[in-house]
């Protein structure tokens, strides 16, 4: 079977948590019998694909399935050659109405009118697919018309083997001391930023957060004021180049997310056997345990106390980690293989009408 796995403005979103998710997806499918195109252009690229075309070879590539992991216009070219030359459609959600509000300056604001095109641009699926069941009822409420079916984005346990070999450096490199709380990925406001900050404030323990942020034009003016002017106990890194030096670093690791269609870097914060403070949103019961694999929190008064417990309780820290891992080992890339395999078998069935 060969499987177009397209994601449109890849070097872009390298360091997104959807340039992840596909690079998860490609390695996971690697060592199977899916041949896999990366591009949907034949020859590799538009330019490639235009010159061609003008000798009259076709624009596009062949492939058995088509699966896009956006929305934009090269997912919406994609889509609509498959409609038209009878190729199975399978749409990855990864953006919702919900999770794009706080995210960049007037997004919140944009944010119905893209659910309205996410409903229409989904809906031409012959299959959806999403990170959780919270997403699918999302997309189901819109109503987004495709069958819909939750695949993890999993972790790849792999790429953080080592992740201990970088505390000293990361460290000494953006002077943190004793017990280090941390976050990881883009900062937004949507993260939890300001309660990230707030929760700070209340204690004398470091703060760090591993990932890019924006203050530029597309900023919000929450980010930018935060990470011009933080808590003296606050760090913004910026960009690291390897995300092992975070988790190397970091001793409990709390995200204040507003909203999230599942959470890799939560993911990978648990494969490292870190403590892990989250909000409590209906995204997470599906996927962890308060009191198992970590601690679930509603106001920065709780995350303050559940975090106190965590810095006097060292083997509460242990067994939260311990569980943790465990929980991480179920979304390894090999379930993401074998969930993807039967998605493209379910999306050719429904596509012949079977």
């Amino acid at each position: 079977m060969r499987v177009l796995n397209y994601l449109e403005l890849e070097g872009q979103l390298q360091r997104s948590g959807i340039g992840t998710s596909a690079r998860h997806q490609r390695m996971a499918l690697a060592d199977t019998e899916v041949e896999l195109l990366t591009s949907p252009w034949n020859g590799g690229s538009l330019a490639k694909a235009a010159a061609k075309r003008a000798v009259g070879d076709p624009l596009f590539a062949d492939c058995d399935v088509a699966h896009c992991n956006l929305a934009g216009p090269g997912s919406l070219a994609v889509a609509r050659h498959a409609r038209r030359h009878d190729v199975p459609l399978v749409l990855h959600a990864h953006v919702t109405r919900e999770d794009f509000a706080e995210s960049f300056r007037g997004s919140t604001t944009v944010a119905p009118a893209l659910g309205r095109y996410l409903r229409w641009f989904y809906s031409q699926a012959d299959l959806v697919l999403c990170p959780s069941e919270y997403t699918k009822g999302l997309l189901e409420s819109y109503p987004v018309e495709a069958p819909i079916r939750p695949v993890t984005n999993g972790v790849d346990l792999a790429s953080l083997e080592g992740f201990e070999s970088f505390r000293d450096e990361y460290r000494g490199r953006y002077d943190l001391d004793g017990l280090v709380v941390f976050a990881v990925g883009n900062v937004f406001e949507r993260k939890g930023l300001t309660d990230f900050c707030r929760l700070a404030e209340l204690t004398d323990h470091d703060f760090a957060w591993f990932g890019p942020y924006d203050t530029g034009p597309h900023a919000s003016p929450t980010v930018r004021r935060w990470v011009r002017d933080p808590p003296a106990n606050v760090t913004f890194t910026g960009w690291i180049e390897d995300v092992r030096g975070a988790y190397g670093a970091g001793d409990v690791y709390c995200f204040p997310t507003k909203n999230e269609n599942q959470g890799i870097a939560v993911l990978e914060a648990m494969a490292c056997g870190k403590a892990v403070l989250l909000r409590d949103i209906p995204v997470f019961e599906e996927f962890f345990t308060d009191g198992e694999d970590c601690l679930k929190c509603e106001t920065v008064a709780e995350f303050h106390e559940a975090l106190e417990r965590l810095a006097d309780d060292p083997d509460l820290r242990e067994r939260l980690g311990e569980n943790a891992r465990e929980t991480a080992r179920e979304h390894g890339l090999d379930r993401v293989a074998d969930e993807l395999r039967d998605a493209y078998a379910t999306a050719r069935r429904l596509h012949s009408g079977e």
